[in-house]
């Protein structure tokens, strides 16, 4: 495809040579003669100047290039959408698989293709074009808008309600048991029926392995436009706002809310019954045991503010020196 056309597709303004024949697109430092790159993290800058990639997608601000470039208003995102135009994920072709096991009261939506050794159970209700490969599983009584997208060994219980186009990577549970016991006299534990559901909100993507408990009562929900990555645990009745970032390996206990346009980075732990307000951002490996005013940046455990913890973490680093500083001074005091 020639770059001339990449930049009428994506809306960009052209600079250099149009004529320039792309066959792919790569980063920064793989990019071969043939390949588009990009530019949106000015430390990559210094790599611009050995790519041997064809092009670049870079920002309005980046200057003149030495290759044919592509002037975007978002890099990143321009280059996401070049990279739809030479890839698509292989989608099967609609039909049901021969060992299927679908109940007779399941309702399923036009185009559906439905893999080897899928389950799907009583009073489900499927819309159109919905793709479930190989063992995936949905209980009785779950409801599923168009284009879902179910990889292998994704489970769905009981009851729950999904969106629309809405995508569950390899083994991603949703609706499992939330973690609820009631302790008896005697100190064994009762469980405590979670009779409440977890709602998936439309244009959410749950990755590989990630688990969302069903609520005791109520529901778990997670908001339009969400992305949960591998690993994450969300608890029994939490509630994600939309368009929220969680990083992989990320815990939230229950009854917590978050708001719009939460980013939690990796391995983010956060108690149960607290507010995170709208827009807040947690660093990575960040404990969080109060609520969160919306806006705020925070890190470290116990998290608090991020500039301050940058300058607690700098001022760490020099404990040894300042404990030999106060040591001397005590030793000074005495003579």
């Amino acid at each position: 495809m020639k770059l001339s056309e990449i930049a009428r597709i994506l809306g960009c303004r052209l600079e250099g040579e149009g004529e320039v024949e792309i066959t792919g697109v790569a980063g920064v430092e793989e990019a071969g003669p043939s390949e588009l790159t990009f530019l949106s993290n000015p430390r990559y800058i210094p790599k611009v100047q050995t790519t041997r990639a064809a092009a670049i997608i870079v920002g309005r601000d980046a200057g003149a290039q030495r290759i044919p470039a592509l002037v975007s208003e978002n890099p990143y995102l321009d280059f996401a959408r070049a990279l739809e135009l030479f890839y698509r994920p292989p989608r099967p072709a609609p039909g049901i698989h021969p060992t299927a096991v679908i109940a007779s009261t399941a309702e399923l939506g036009e185009g559906a293709s439905i893999g080897p050794y899928v389950v799907i159970g009583d009073r489900v209700r499927i819309g159109r074009r919905a793709v479930l490969h190989a063992h995936v599983t949905l209980y009785e009584g779950v409801t599923i808008g168009d284009d879902f997208c179910a990889h292998s060994h994704a489970v769905v219980r009981e009851f729950c309600r999904i969106g629309d186009r809405v995508i569950l990577q390899n083994g991603a549970i949703i609706g499992s048991d939330g973690y609820g016991f009631a302790r008896r006299g005697d100190g064994t534990h009762h469980k405590i029926v979670q009779a409440g559901i977890v709602t998936i909100e439309d244009d959410v993507e749950i990755q590989a392995h990630a688990c969302i408990d069903r609520a005791a009562v109520g529901e778990t929900r997670i908001g339009c436009g969400s992305k949960i990555d591998n690993l994450v645990q969300i608890g029994h009745a939490c509630r994600v706002g939309q368009n929220a970032i969680i990083c992989a390996q990320t815990g939230i206990a229950g009854s917590t809310v978050l708001g719009n346009n939460v980013v939690l980075a990796g391995q983010v732990g956060i108690i149960n019954h607290l507010h995170i307000g709208d827009d807040v951002q947690v660093t990575a490996q960040s404990g969080v045991g109060h609520d969160v005013l919306a806006g705020q940046k925070i890190s470290g455990s116990p998290a608090f503010d991020n500039r301050e913890w940058l300058r607690s973490t700098a001022v760490f680093q020099r404990l040894p020196e300042l404990q030999r500083a106060v040591r001397n001074l005590a030793a000074e005091r005495k003579k």
